[in-house]
């Protein structure tokens, strides 16, 4: 937070899932209450509304009382019916908790971001137009106490020195990184590990350019290649690019979607079967009723383009989908321990010098993979 707002006037951290939701049901471990206890930044809930009244002061004091030592200073409430639903919520915050209401968004249509497996419909693909913007902007002027919520803004995070640019300004390798409608599942601090390690980022789409960038490494993240199988499939250039690319021992890595794009084949949501890149030698099936979600800690059990064995970081799984057996011949080179516990599995396929998993890793936990992946593409960079 120091690093990237050190020159802004307020920054606002959005949780994830529930507010105390994290690694288990025990503690606050990865969860939003850990975060803003360590930031010591107050905490404002959004409520959806929808359905209840008085009960509003019951959640609201839940979230009080669960954990004292995490502030909870406001409350903005969603998806509400009216002027007397409002009064009454309002009533029901101000009559039993510490917390304030801050604002009252009502039901509205055309504010309404539509869900599909995985989550929203992302912005890349619906589009963000100034005029659903603007809308969203209208609102929140309105039903919200911006000067309130401003006010009770602060933190106890200080001096902390921002990140420079590494490498010395230089460009040691030139990575490519798969960024469409398919793929933009990216931690946006992975990209600025591999910049400051001395990368220089180069964007493709797999969904539409017939040919690769001049790059020393590929990175394809991930993202909904499910939904957008058939166009993928189609686009049989860009899958015999990435294959001679792979053939040619320059690193790749890919990350959950990226891992199902380099399947041999996709079985979709219908289950229609397309042809995929062919790296990796088994077929990727969507089972949209068996969600595989949570932390896990990688640690590299033989050398790969992240680091040699013994390298260590921390990411997170999240799909729906699984992978038929891979052939034994394929060399596993990761360790993964979900949610800290748990049996030891392996998993990391290694092809050649292409990584593919289904974690999404996290670089800012060892920021050294940065550092290595760069070097690993700088190694195979053309004269």
């Amino acid at each position: 937070v120091a690093i990237h707002a050190a020159d802004a006037d307020l920054a606002m951290i959005e949780g994830v899932m529930g507010c105390f939701d994290g690694l288990d049901g025990k503690s606050d471990e990865g969860s939003t209450a850990q975060v803003a206890k360590w930031l010591g930044a107050p905490v404002v809930l959004v409520v959806d509304a929808r359905a209840m009244s008085r009960s509003a002061g019951a959640v609201v004091l839940g979230f009080e009382s669960f954990d004292p030592e995490m502030e909870v200073a406001g409350v903005i409430f969603n998806r509400v019916a009216g002027e007397r639903h409002a009064r009454w919520l309002s009533e029901a915050v101000e009559g039993s908790c510490r917390a304030v209401p801050l604002g009252f968004i009502s039901r509205r249509e055309s504010l309404a971001i539509p869900e599909r497996h995985l989550g929203l419909v992302t912005a890349v693909e619906r589009g963000l137009t100034r005029e659903f913007l603007d809308e969203i902007a209208s609102v929140v002027e309105e039903r919200v106490d911006l000067n309130r919520l401003t006010s009770i803004a602060r933190s106890s995070v200080s001096g902390i020195e921002g990140r420079g640019p590494g490498a010395g300004g230089r460009i040691k390798a030139r990575i490519g990184v798969a960024m469409d409608e398919a793929f933009q599942f990216y931690y946006q601090a992975n990209l600025d590990l591999l910049m400051a390690a001395g990368a220089e980022l180069v964007f493709w789409s797999p969904l539409r350019d017939r040919a690769l960038p001049a790059v020393d490494g590929l990175y394809i993240g991930g993202g909904y290649p499910e939904v957008y199988a058939r166009e993928l499939s189609a686009n049989e250039a860009m899958r015999r690019e990435i294959g001679r690319f792979a053939e040619s021992g320059r690193p790749l890595y890919a990350e959950c979607g990226g891992l199902m794009y380099l399947c041999q084949a996709l079985e979709g949501l219908e289950g229609d079967l397309y042809p995929m890149v062919g790296l990796l030698p088994t077929t990727v099936r969507m089972k949209p009723k068996k969600l595989t979600l949570g932390y896990v800690e990688m640690e590299c059990s033989a050398e790969t383009p992240l680091g040699p064995a013994g390298t260590q970081a921390r990411g997170h799984e999240f799909h729906y989908s699984r992978i038929d057996e891979v052939p034994a011949s394929v060399p596993r080179v990761y360790r993964l321990r979900r949610n800290g516990w748990g049996e030891e599995r392996a998993e990391g396929y290694l092809v050649g010098n292409a990584l593919m998993s289904y974690v999404h890793l996290h670089f800012e936990s060892n920021p050294l993979v940065a550092e290595l992946f760069v070097s690993s593409c700088a190694e195979r960079r053309k004269p």
